[in-house]
């Protein structure tokens, strides 16, 4: 005789996902797609030319015609924010590219090889941590030129050392499991251990880092280009927007909010969707 077993009671699940860390993904997911629809549309459409001053439009407040007002060069507002999020999109995708394709090999390389390359390699990478990523920002502009590539290129590098650190932490952990010590023990070689078996044990965690810095280089975007040393006019630039408005607060205040709550909306959505994956990836977040 045989006993039956309630389906509840089989379908019991292993882990459960932590319900803050699906809210966390769904709403920077959501924000994120909103500034991503919002670049590709003002690629195609605009309200009015972002670069186009009328002079009998100066400082109008928001209207119909004007939903978010007009400029002290009679600029739309509206499309100047528009426009402003391909730069920050940009500045975000390249920095973060060249962050990871610097760091991530040199991290790798030092988890791999933790006793010969792994104390100079990370060495290096405390050198140029040790100086912010504004701050080699604001170098390479006073001698490169500043404009918008020389803020992605320096943000990029400002970026590497965390990139490495992270890699370099993932690879520790997935270089003591049985199946590298079996890749190790078929003569396999270290590229090919690094390719097949740490790089994607570590995707999850260098996801989560491309976030963050994504929402850390639009921030510092801004700030460059609040402080004259990022994009340069005429190209829209939502920092540049905020020095524009810096004369007028209190009297069209509307001027610095627009933009600033776009750059809000970037970095809220950017740094919730990184939290959110974080407690996705990370099983010590989970509850069993």
């Amino acid at each position: 005789m045989t006993t039956s077993t309630p389906a509840s009671a089989m379908a019991v699940p292993l882990t459960r996902r932590r319900p803050k860390a699906d809210l966390q993904l769904v709403i920077g997911g959501v924000l994120i797609a909103v500034v991503v629809l919002v670049a590709i549309v003002s690629v195609f459409w605009t309200p009015y030319d972002p670069t186009r001053s009328v002079t009998g439009e100066r400082l109008m407040f928001p209207s119909l015609a004007h939903p978010m007002g007009t400029d002290r060069l009679g600029r739309d507002v509206l499309s100047g924010v528009m426009s402003g999020a391909q730069i920050a999109l940009l500045v975000g995708t390249v920095a973060v590219l060249i962050g990871a394709v610097i760091g991530v090999p040199f991290g790798i390389l030092a988890g791999m090889r933790p006793k010969r390359l792994g104390p100079l390699i990370m060495g290096g990478s405390d050198v140029v941590m040790a100086f912010p990523g504004l701050l080699i920002a604001i170098v390479f502009g006073a001698v490169f030129g500043a404009d918008t590539t020389t803020a992605m290129v320096a943000l990029g590098i400002g970026s590497a050392p965390a990139f490495a650190r992270v890699a370099r932490a993932g690879t520790l952990q997935v270089i003591g499991t049985d199946y590298v010590f079996a890749a190790r023990a078929a003569n396999r070689s270290g590229l090919s251990i690094a390719l097949r078996h740490v790089l994607p044990n570590i995707s999850g965690m260098l996801v989560v880092q491309c976030s963050v810095n994504f929402a850390i280089a639009v921030l510092a975007e801004a700030a460059l280009s609040f402080l004259g040393l990022g994009t340069k006019p005429p190209t829209p630039s939502w920092g540049r927007m905020l020095l524009d408005s810096q004369q007028f607060l209190g009297t069209h205040d509307y001027l610095a909010i627009f933009p600033g709550l776009a750059i809000a909306v970037v970095v809220l959505g950017f740094n919730l969707f990184g939290d959110g994956l974080r407690d996705r990836f990370d099983p010590r977040m989970r509850q069993n």
